[in-house]
């Protein structure tokens, strides 16, 4: 097992920590402007489903647990049910949304992920670190507007709403992070 620092804790990861498992379904940087940075790190015991919120100093040291990682393709959604196929072996594996959470919006038909097994049980998804969404609406830019934050607020395709800057308009593509659902850039 690899010790890594709390501020590496990444949504999607499955580390040790009171002598139990735990998957990282959520992660935010938080920089306070008295103290030192932290990682608010949302967990799920993959024991028993139990949920935690811990802050996790760049100081302080994890274990990152061995699982093994595979490469699946995700095919489709069905009943409140994600099914992928191992690319492999092509067998295919149901699991639940809740599973994924809500980063499940960001699930495309065909995108490669990987899945996390611990002694041949799901424990964790990784998503792409980005992917490509359409702009479905996006409110109109106010000029001269500059006292205000310089961002508005769009709607995806997959239907999250997300603030993007004022030149971005419904139709176009941009690239959005999986992590904390954040506008990256324009897609090429």
């Amino acid at each position: 097992m690899a010790k890594i620092s709390g501020s590496d804790i990444r949504p999607g990861m499955v580390i040790e920590h009171d002598g139990s498992l735990w998957a990282a379904v959520k992660t935010t940087a938080v920089k306070p402007g008295k103290g030192p940075a932290y990682n608010q790190v949302e967990l799920k015991n993959i024991l028993d489903g139990r949920k935690l919120n811990q802050r996790f100093g760049g100081s302080d040291r994890v274990e990152e647990t061995e699982v093994e990682r595979r490469q699946f393709q995700f095919l489709y959604r069905q009943d409140g049910q994600l099914v992928f196929m191992n690319t492999d072996t092509y067998d295919q594996i149901e699991l639940p949304e809740d599973f994924v959470g809500e980063r499940a919006a960001f699930l495309q038909d065909g995108m490669m992920v990987q899945l996390q097994l611990h002694q041949d049980r799901p424990i964790g998804i990784k998503l792409p670190e980005t992917v490509v969404l359409e702009i479905a609406e996006a409110d109109a830019h106010i000029k001269g507007q500059t006292a205000s934050s310089s961002y508005k607020s769009a709607v995806l395709a997959n239907g999250l709403r997300i603030q993007v800057p004022p030149f971005i308009a419904a139709g176009e593509k941009i690239v959005v992070s999986t992590d904390d659902a954040t506008y990256v850039r324009r897609a090429e």
